[in-house]
């Protein structure tokens, strides 16, 4: 009877041990890390979560009561849409997008601060709060168009320099739309029409005062070479020149009719001909 309570215990221990023994057969005792993601073991009967070590990507194995945390450390997006106010008190809504990662090294320490919902919990109000308060110094026209990138690049400044002490690295915040209410949009678009036309207009005024410089200048050289001209045309030159016509003329085969002495200064008139 003894010997049989005894096979009975032995049993017992081995089916136990057996119970112990499959968990850790079958993988129940780590935690497959992907690629891209670190993790941070969380020890139950331990002291809570392990400080000072992140487990990188791989299979990494733990026992069965204890857990691991999994953070993905590539670049992640969020696209948030945020309705805020300018400078004159209009409402503004801006799409934008976050680029954002934990800090792989830290994210034992994000762990223990805040936790896997850091995005919902830190980044998205820091987001709205940091963009309102950015956005309020700027009129409309300006957040629409001549300073976006400005704008942009304060938030993200400011973004980073609140981040990284949660241990979160915040890449870049971009504007990806600017909707503006339509009366404003309206008066935005009329004022680029209008300085449109006035450049068109100041264009063409330029090119008139290019073409009325350009007349003056063909005027004067015409005044220069007909006063130069005029200055060399001398009594003695056009009856030389009048001379000369005439010796052309009369030995020509052409029939005509030359009265001498006729002309002014004395040269002869030529007349008929074919």
């Amino acid at each position: 009877m003894h010997t049989k309570n005894k096979r009975t215990r032995i049993k017992l221990a081995a089916v136990l041990l057996l119970a112990m023994t499959i968990p850790l057969i079958t993988g129940g005792c780590g935690t497959q890390v992907p690629s891209g993601h670190h993790g941070v073991k969380y020890l139950k009967f331990g002291g809570g979560t392990e400080m000072g070590k992140v487990y990188a990507e791989g299979f990494q194995w733990h026992l069965p009561w204890n857990s691991m945390y999994v953070y993905r450390t590539q670049t992640q997006e969020s696209k948030e849409t945020l309705n805020v106010l300018s400078s004159d008190g209009a409402t503004i809504q801006i799409e934008v997008s976050i680029w954002y990662r934990p800090v792989f090294n830290k994210v034992d320490s994000l762990q223990i601060t805040i936790g896997p919902r850091y995005l919902d919990v830190v980044i998205k109000p820091a987001l709205r709060g940091i963009a309102r308060g950015t956005v309020g110094l700027y009129k409309p026209e300006e957040i629409y168009s001549t300073k976006r990138e400005e704008i942009a690049n304060l938030i993200t400044a400011a973004m980073q320099e609140q981040m990284i002490a949660k241990f979160i690295e915040l890449e870049n915040v971009i504007f990806r739309d600017v909707v503006l209410p339509k009366k404003i949009t309206d008066g935005i678009n009329n004022k680029l029409v209008a300085d449109q036309e006035a450049q068109r207009m100041k264009f063409i005024l330029e090119k008139e005062k290019q073409e009325a410089e350009r007349k003056r200048i063909e005027a004067a050289g015409i005044a220069d070479f007909q006063r130069i001209v005029s200055a060399g045309l001398t009594p003695n030159l056009l009856k030389w020149k009048g001379i000369e016509a005439t010796e052309k003329l009369a030995n020509s085969p052409n029939a005509k009719v030359v009265v001498i002495g006729a002309g002014k200064e004395g040269l002869p008139l030529i007349l008929g001909g074919n």
